[in-house]
């Protein structure tokens, strides 16, 4: 062995490293290439796209970058479809963060690829620059636009019964319809949201600057053949 290390120049500590555990491989560059995914690889996305645009966000470390969603930990079913559209794309599980005193878990994978699956990432909240999709998240959300909601409203939005009351001639009566709403702050975002609900057919309403309201009978019942209420 330290003859080998003194015809080749390498420490002799490297050469017995090789010796017992083989000589190192070098990773294969990784191809990302969203136009050769499967169907089901493309739905995933669109579903993982949608809880990012609500509550995800991509963070730079020094030498990597971490995908974080942020979920409930009271709804386990969306934690679990969340955590396995994560686990779909990146070379090993993610990890869970709870959040002491809280409910609140996130969702976290550190892969230096990330930021090729949300081109829109960047420093500072969403609200600070321009939300627009590229080409082929256009295609993919244009294609899957039920998991694209379901993602978005999993994250950012909620279901719930409307109940008023009347007065009428035989005296007060209580009714009571579901509606749901989509909660997010940024213009970009909430018009992605819209657009993709007009291509369901999907009537919505603004009730305020941060919130759009789905409440036709008819809409809200297409919402819950694919999202319906959260558990």
């Amino acid at each position: 062995m330290t003859k080998i290390a003194d015809e080749t120049g390498i420490h002799r500590s490297t050469v017995n490293r090789w010796r017992k555990r083989g000589f190192p491989v070098v990773p294969s560059l990784f191809q990302f290439e969203p136009g050769n995914w499967s169907a089901s690889q493309r739905e995933t996305y669109a579903y993982l796209f949608g809880l990012y645009l609500g509550d995800g966000c991509v963070r730079d470390h020094a030498r990597t970058y971490s995908l974080v969603i942020a979920c409930d930990a009271y709804y386990p079913d969306i934690l679990e479809l969340a955590f396995d559209a994560v686990n779909e794309f990146c070379p090993r599980p993610p990890a869970l963060s709870y959040a002491k005193g809280t409910r609140g878990v996130r969702i976290v994978s550190y892969w230096s690829e990330w930021p090729r699956f949300f081109p829109q990432h960047g420093p500072g909240s969403k609200l600070d620059r321009p939300i627009e999709l590229v080409d082929w998240q256009t295609g993919i959300v244009d294609e899957f636009p039920k998991a694209f909601l379901r993602g978005l409203i999993h994250s950012d939005g909620s279901r719930c019964m409307n109940t008023f009351k009347m007065n009428l001639k035989d005296g007060p009566k209580e009714y009571s319809y579901p509606r749901y709403f989509f909660t997010n702050y940024s213009a970009d975002i909430q018009a992605i949201f819209c657009r993709t609900c007009d291509q369901l057919g999907i009537r919505w309403s603004r009730s305020n600057w941060r919130n759009i309201s789905i409440s036709h009978r008819t809409s809200v019942a297409l919402l819950d053949e694919f999202v319906g209420p959260k558990n």
